[in-house]
């Protein structure tokens, strides 16, 4: 908000940050982010749901601690983004693992941390998901990321739902294979 004429974040004014710290820097509001979080819980109440943050959109610690304190679970998509949140002592629970072209060692950090689940973006990734977790004897908890084939109308770099997009399983193939892997021994 602006007091007289000065722009200012949480009543600390911008300039005196910038003179301080010199530019370009970023600055955050804690208490505007927490009322999102909040904001977007109320609307979810009385739903079963775990509000996640992409880490991709800020991996900043202080950030993710105030979204972490706020209740927040998180979606990663790295075993860096997943070792941030860990250093943070996140509740792994509370955390996907996501992303497309999961590596074995960031597969292997998600059994051992137990996250809430692994994302997955194809049968082979499936698979993949599968032999990690049968080496570990553990169950995987899976889902699967379904393409829909609409299109949202996004500029065509950035578009993900269609056919010819790379992610997600073809939604005429999610039942098979949701169905496939139902009594698999490692996938939950």
């Amino acid at each position: 908000h602006y007091h007289q004429g000065e722009l200012f974040a949480e009543q600390v004014s911008l300039r005196r940050i910038a003179e301080q710290v010199g530019t370009p820097t970023y600055v955050y509001a804690a208490s505007t982010i927490e009322r999102h979080v909040r904001v977007l819980q109320e609307s979810l109440a009385g739903l079963p749901h775990q509000l996640c943050f992409a880490v991709k959109a800020n991996a900043n610690l202080a950030i993710l601690d105030i979204l972490k304190q706020a209740g927040c679970g998180f979606d990663a998509v790295s075993g860096g983004e997943l070792e941030r949140l860990l250093a943070l002592h996140v509740d792994t629970k509370t955390i996907i693992l996501s992303g497309v072209g999961k590596r074995d060692d960031e597969i292997d950090a998600a059994l051992k941390h137990h996250v809430l689940y692994i994302c997955a973006e194809s049968l082979e990734e499936i698979q993949a998901i599968a032999e990690r977790a049968q080496a570990h004897g553990c169950r995987a908890p899976v889902t699967i990321r379904v393409n829909p084939d609409v299109d949202a109308q996004t500029h065509p770099y950035i578009s993900t739902g269609l056919r010819e997009n790379k992610f997600g399983v073809p939604i005429e193939d999610a039942h098979a294979l949701c169905t496939q892997f139902r009594e698999h021994p490692y996938v939950q």
